[in-house]
């Protein structure tokens, strides 16, 4: 008997609703885990990151325990290799409290990308320099994760210094922890270059990553005028199919979340994947 598909979904893509409000439609959709980004969903309890308090944590953590739904991802998206010393002192701070605090949430995985060494896309991002000071980061994002037993998961993206699989085991390699995990996302991999080789892409981020691949974000792809455009699941060119088998024959239980996916797609998204799932 092969393990069901564990899908959920960013809890902010419903917009920012009342808590019981957001709830009755998870409990719709029959998500049973969510990723939270607590300042995003409900910026009034959290109105900066500085904000969050055990309080904040265990108000919310509490309802979606009683409500039979998980916090995969604690979501905490930070620039961790801001130039300006101060500002990234600050996102540092920010992502420690999320450590501190996901237990009191109910999570065990605080996720974030790496940022940017400006503001949006610059080719600063492609540097030895730029992926160094991420590995500085990391290192001391995990040293505090370590302390709490808790887990950083990291993002790649195309625009980031972490842009390829073969770059987010690098960072694996140079910061050597299990409390150390990835979240792969195979659409933030993708380019107008080289999207076409996305099989071998995909391949590749599955054998290099492993194990070391926590949570798996869902969403799709189409390319216009030489540009990445994100869509929902099922309605772009991504190949799920060996994303799905992954999560069925190497990694069962996974966990996957919905990603990018407004409500007016989502059930069409589920339908999607969970008949794909069935047919890998």
């Amino acid at each position: 008997m092969t393990a069901p598909l564990h899908l959920g979904i960013r809890a902010h893509d419903f917009g920012q609703l009342p808590l019981q409000e957001l709830i009755f439609k998870l409990k719709r959709y029959h998500f049973p885990h969510i990723q939270l980004a607590v300042q995003k969903s409900f910026p009034g309890s959290v109105p900066a990151l500085s904000a969050l308090s055990p309080g904040t944590a265990a108000y919310y953590g509490e309802a979606f325990r009683q409500a039979g739904i998980r916090i995969a991802v604690l979501g905490c998206y930070v620039n961790i290799i801001d130039p300006d010393s101060g500002k990234r002192a600050l996102a540092l701070n920010a992502f420690s409290t999320h450590l501190r605090l996901a237990r009191d949430f109910g999570a065990s995985l605080v996720g974030t990308e790496t940022g940017s060494m400006q503001m949006g896309y610059t080719p600063d991002n492609f540097t030895e320099e730029a992926f160094q000071q991420v590995v500085v980061s990391v290192k001391a994002m995990v040293e505090e994760a370590e302390r709490f037993g808790v887990t950083v998961g990291i993002e790649a993206g195309t625009n980031h210094p972490l842009y390829t699989a073969q770059l987010a085991h690098r960072l694996l390699t140079l910061v050597p922890s299990n409390n150390l995990q990835i979240i792969l996302d195979c659409a933030n991999l993708m380019t107008a270059d080289n999207y076409l080789q996305q099989d071998a892409i995909i391949a590749e981020a599955l054998e290099l990553l492993g194990d070391r691949i926590a949570v798996l974000h869902l969403k799709d792809f189409t390319v216009s005028d030489g540009k990445i455009i994100i869509v929902p699941a099922g309605q772009g060119q991504l190949h799920f199919a060996p994303l799905l088998h992954y999560m069925k024959y190497k990694r069962p239980h996974i966990q996957g979340i919905l990603e990018s996916t407004p409500e007016e797609h989502v059930q069409n998204s589920v339908d999607f994947l969970r008949r794909l799932y069935e047919e890998v």
